[in-house]
This record gives structure tokens, C-alpha cells and sequence, in this order.
């Protein structure tokens, strides 16, 4: 269950990227060009919350249930707060993960619920630029010191 779990989350991580991105260029060109607001716009902004909280979802039953790393900090949570590695997945990348995830939800009510194109785009522009900022930041790429790979099919 574990690889299982690990694979999704690492595959449905590019789906909240690539949604999140393409959002973010059609809400700056929906104000820069004075575009309306379309079902596409409405659809992507679906996609982009509901993968990140797939996400959340995924990411919970990894960090409670399945994953060796947090299970073991779990337990002795001020030994793992005392390792950089294992600090980074029991604190540092699920807590930046939530702000992403509840600033994309922010904007998301915000943007339903604003009254012209213009006010909906500028939302989607300021909190999903937000998310994906913040989500970008969070990822252990492969360069980083959590280095895990571009797409993990297996432990």
C-alpha cells in the first residue's frame, strides 16, 4: 500500500502543477486581455483544488499510517526535529503543503464569488500564484537536500 500511495502522490503532484500553472497564465492574460470568464477557467480551478486536496487526502494516510519516515518521527518527534531530512517530511513539507492548500481554497471561494471576469481572474492570479509559489518551494525535487526523483513509480 505504501508504494501504491507514494506513486499517486508523486504522479497527482504534477497534476496540481501543471493545473495550478495553467490557471495562473489564463487569469493574467484574462486581465491582461479583459477575457471572460469561461467554463475552462471554472474547470481548471475545479482540477487544481480537488488534486490538491487528493493531495491532503494522500498525503494524511502517508504520514499516519504508511510511511516508515513519519510513522518512526511520530514517535520521537524530538529526535526527528533534530535530523534536517526527517524534520523536512514530519513538519516542515505537509505544514507548507496546508498553507498551499487553503490559500488555493481561498481564492477559489474568493473567485466564485466575485462579481466581473476582471475581480474572478485577479483572485485566481493572487492566491493560485500564491499556492504554486508555495507548493513549488515544498516539493523534495531531485536537487534539493530531501532530494526524491521527478517521478517516483516505486520506493
Amino acid at each position: 500500500m505504501y508504494v501504491v500511495l507514494l506513486t499517486l502522490h508523486s504522479l497527482i503532484r504534477w497534476v496540481v502543477v501543471l493545473a495550478a500553472l495553467v490557471a495562473l497564465v489564463r487569469a493574467i492574460g484574462g486581465l491582461a486581455g479583459r477575457q471572460a470568464w469561461s467554463a475552462l477557467d471554472r474547470r481548471l480551478g475545479v482540477i487544481f483544488t480537488s488534486a490538491m486536496d487528493t493531495q491532503l487526502l494522500i498525503g494524511l494516510l502517508l504520514y499516519f499510517f504508511f510511511s516508515p519516515i513519519t510513522t518512526a518521527a511520530l514517535r520521537d518527534m524530538g529526535g526527528a526535529m533534530a535530523q534536517a531530512g526527517i524534520r523536512y517530511f514530519a513538519l516542515e513539507h505537509w505544514l507548507l503543503m496546508l498553507v498551499a492548500l487553503v490559500a488555493a481554497h481561498i481564492g477559489w471561494a474568493r473567485a466564485k464569488k466575485a462579481s466581473g471576469d476582471s475581480a474572478k481572474f485577479r483572485q485566481i492570479a493572487i492566491f493560485f500564484g500564491l499556492a504554486i509559489v508555495i507548493v513549488l518551494l515544498a516539493i523534495p525535487w531531485p536537487f534539493s537536500a530531501t532530494a526524491r526523483p521527478w517521478l517516483r513509480l516505486s520506493i
